[in-house]
């Protein structure tokens, strides 16, 4: 008869065998509460919590305490749309999953655009989005503004598998191209973006500005069917 503890190890083995498999899966340690993509908490007067963040009430300089360095500021303006400032860790970990973290300021649209026009200096990103670098004075105005979305591009890839098993059945789903699919989570605030050619986004916003995610989508969504006709 096997020792007791070699036949829980052995259980163990088991259960725990398909987790190392799944992107979203880690058993080295627990990690704190509340730092993980799907762990999203809706407070009683309708914000919303994620990786530490209250949207509409944390800052971006409570962003730059935790992340230091690592957190760049910038207004970012993409082509022929409107800037938005923003705040970007290249690589960001929440609990035991790295990605890409955006924090999207909620400010006036003419607060943002006079701080890119003050910038020291803009750049391209890429070939059609620009990153303008605050001048000192609109630092400390930046450092309060409050962060109305977040935006978080995981290193791991996703499937649908993962994405229901993680945050459960959408209450929507919309095709906004044959490569993307979209999960809508108006209850959470959340949109998690499933693209089988590139990397999946999951955009966060409070409940009560969830339409801000949800009316592009449909109107991307709509786009090929009246082309069809």
């Amino acid at each position: 008869m096997k020792p007791i503890p070699l036949i829980l190890a052995g259980v163990a083995a088991i259960i725990l065998a398909p987790l190392l498999y799944l992107p979203f899966a880690d058993t080295s340690e627990a990690p704190p509460p509340g730092s993980l993509p799907w762990q999203i908490e809706v407070h009683e007067d309708g914000a919303t919590e994620v990786f530490g963040f209250v949207l509409g009430r944390s800052t971006l300089g409570e962003a730059q305490t935790r992340f230091g360095k690592d957190l760049e500021i910038a207004v970012v303006t993409p082509s022929g749309g409107r800037g938005s400032l923003e705040a970007f860790n290249g690589d960001a970990r929440a609990g035991f999953i790295t990605g890409k973290l955006v924090l999207t300021a909620d400010l006036p649209q003419e607060r943002v655009d006079a701080m890119r026009e003050r910038a020291v200096r803009s750049a391209y990103m890429d070939s059609s989005t620009r990153k303008a670098t605050l001048h000192a004075d609109d630092l400390a105005a930046a450092l309060d503004a409050p962060i109305g979305a977040i935006t978080f591009i995981p290193t791991a890839d996703l499937d649908e598998e993962v994405i229901l098993a993680r945050f459960g059945r959408p209450a929507e789903r919309l095709a906004s191209a044959d490569h993307l699919q979209h999960f809508l989570y108006p209850e959470h605030g959340l949109e998690v973006t499933l693209d089988s050619r590139g990397k999946e986004i999951l955009q966060y916003v409070a409940p009560r500005d969830f339409e801000r995610l949800r009316a592009p989508l449909l109107e991307a969504a709509d786009a090929p069917a009246a082309e069809a006709q």
